[in-house]
């Protein structure tokens, strides 16, 4: 068998389309504070951070105001989730991709999203993707990206180096976890950050569909 590589994506913007509804909850939520609703553009920016410190960029507050900000938005959410007929789709070609690196036997796959455990095991089950995936990094139990801690966690329950490993994400705080880790890094470019800023954060490829991704972790590896 080849050497062993493990596989990490990113969920919103990468794997699931959720900037919609993500920037549907965050004016639910600054309206609930009494805030100025922030933009798409604003909203998206932070997507991927966890949603204590998104809310403390967004609104510029305090941690306390961002925690109680974020249990707003989870109410805001649960809410649509009771009212049932909504939910964040896949990215065409996602189901495909994943199936095809999940046949190699030397590849491992896993998750690194600022979505906590629960919605992540929630869209996996939803998607028909719970078994694909060996290791699930959230803020539940990880530092925010960009912090490392996430693929260093994923690289400790495998076993695989993080030199064998690659981080695939959308923004440019996926980027910097990965190369903060010593992993290598693929920008994808469907997600919520430009290609320039993915570029910026050091990708060392950058995607534009899921049809060269394959090859695209086999060049950043060799």
């Amino acid at each position: 068998m080849s050497d062993p590589r493990l596989i990490m994506f990113d969920m919103d913007g990468t794997l699931i389309d959720s900037g919609s509804i993500i920037a549907e909850h965050m004016a639910s939520t600054f309206l609930s504070h009494g805030l100025d609703v922030p933009t798409r553009e604003m909203s998206n920016s932070v997507i991927g951070l966890s949603l204590e410190v998104a809310m403390m960029n967004l609104a510029k507050c305090d941690p306390e105001t961002g925690a109680a900000m974020a249990e707003t938005y989870r109410g805001h959410y649960r809410a649509m989730l009771a009212e049932g007929g909504r939910h964040e789709p896949l990215y065409a070609g996602a189901m495909e991709a994943v199936l095809a690196l999940k046949a190699q036997e030397a590849s491992l796959l896993g998750i690194a999203t600022g979505k906590g455990l629960q919605g992540v095991n929630r869209i996996l089950a939803l998607h028909g993707m719970a078994d694909h995936f060996v290791t699930l990094q959230t803020p539940d139990h990880n530092p925010s990206k960009p912090h490392p801690g996430m693929v260093l966690r994923a690289c400790a329950e495998t076993g695989i180096h993080p030199e064998r490993t690659v981080m695939i994400g959308d923004t440019t705080f996926d980027m910097e976890l990965g190369r903060a880790a010593g992993a290598k890094t693929i920008g994808v470019t469907w997600g919520y950050h430009a290609r320039v800023a993915l570029e910026g954060a050091g990708a060392d490829m950058i995607v534009t569909n899921y049809d060269d991704l394959n090859e695209a972790i086999d060049e950043v590896l060799a």
